[in-house]
């Protein structure tokens, strides 16, 4: 874990206080990046999915469903808690649903005789036990803890805005200031071309010059011996 990750931990931590079963369980279940984490379907559509999975009696699926949307359920009533009864009722409510789920799975690897497991099935279903329980206490800490990370994040954001800006602008600068070059070397090079243009039809001239004063000079001795 880094050292960002540590720090957001023992925040997390201060938040719970003394209450090391809440903090338990919420730090399993609140992610740093709420935004990134979280799945980005509507609640509705993910509800029906793990009721799928229960209809279709594959209980291990709608474990890890109903988890999913219960992470996301406690995030969206920390951001509109003006409904904060509606999505309690509606956490209580998948809560529940995902303990039987669990339930059922653990009745199966019960016969399986996988203990470790069981063990594990069981520490779920008491975890939504004990947030249907302590709902009011869940959300209030988890309310501080994604309004904090949020500003966070959104800073970050901002942050990196800026610097996409600048270096945007840096990059505009740049593609200015090759066009003016670009731009001074076709005058050079126009320059330069007009330059050796003339210098050749000065050499022409010369030539021309010197040819006819060649023929002056022959033209003056025929005429001598005449």
């Amino acid at each position: 874990m880094g050292e960002k990750e540590k720090k957001e931990e023992s925040w997390l931590q201060q938040l719970c206080g003394d209450d090391a079963k809440l903090y338990d369980v919420l730090s399993s279940s609140l992610p740093f990046d709420p935004i990134a984490a979280l799945p980005k379907e509507d609640l509705g559509i993910l509800i029906e999915a793990a009721e799928k999975s229960v209809k279709d009696e594959n209980y291990e699926e709608a474990v890890r469903k109903y988890r999913s949307v219960v992470d996301k359920a406690i995030f969206e009533a920390t951001q509109h808690q003006e409904e904060k009864d509606r999505y309690i009722k509606l956490i209580q409510d998948l809560l529940s649903k995902s303990a039987q789920a669990t339930e059922k799975v653990k009745e199966k690897v019960e016969k399986e005789g996988r203990a470790d497991r069981v063990a594990s099935l069981e520490r779920r279903t008491e975890n939504c036990k004990f947030v249907s329980e302590r709902i009011e206490d869940v959300l209030e800490v988890a309310r501080q803890f994604y309004d904090e990370r949020l500003r966070i994040l959104g800073e970050k954001e901002r942050g990196e805005g800026r610097l996409e800006e600048k270096s945007g602008e840096r990059r505009k600068e740049d593609t200015e200031r090759e066009k003016r070059e670009e731009k001074r070397d076709k005058k050079g090079e126009k320059e330069r071309r007009e330059k050796r243009a003339e210098e050749d039809r000065e050499e022409e001239r010369e030539k021309q010059r010197e040819k006819e004063t060649g023929e002056a000079r022959r033209e003056k001795i025929l005429e001598a011996r005449k």
